[in-house]
C-alpha cells in the first residue's frame, strides 16, 4: 500500500485580499492624502512684493505664507511642525524656527 500524500494547502496573502468594501484588513500604512506639490516659480516669484512678510523667530508662520528670508530671500511655508517650518526657497526647502518668544 503506498502511503498517502499530503499537500499542503496556499498560503494566503492577507496584504492582498480585499474586504467587502475593497479597503483592505488594515496591514500596512494608510496612504497619506496627496500633498500639493510647492513649485517656486509658480507659488513664490509670481507673487506681488506686499505679500512676503519678514522673516522673524518670533513670528508664528502657517502653511501657505510668504517670507523674505535675509539669508536665504523669498519663500512659502510648505509645512508647519511645532516650532519648525518647513520653507521652500529658490535653493530649495530649509527648515526654520517659528513662534519662539
Amino acid at each position: 500500500m503506498r502511503p498517502m500524500s499530503m499537500k499542503r494547502s496556499k498560503q494566503v496573502n492577507r496584504r492582498n485580499e480585499k474586504d467587502v468594501d475593497g479597503e483592505g484588513f488594515g496591514f500596512g500604512k494608510p496612504k497619506a492624502a496627496a500633498e500639493p506639490t510647492w513649485d517656486w516659480q509658480e507659488n513664490v516669484a509670481s507673487q506681488p512684493e506686499e505679500r512676503f512678510v519678514p522673516y522673524a523667530m518670533s513670528r508664528v508662520f502657517e502653511k501657505g505664507n510668504l517670507l523674505v528670508h535675509p539669508t536665504f530671500g523669498k519663500g512659502v511655508v510648505t509645512l508647519v511642525e511645532g516650532k519648525r517650518i518647513v520653507v521652500l526657497f529658490q535653493d530649495g526647502l530649509k527648515k526654520l524656527g517659528h513662534g519662539a518668544a
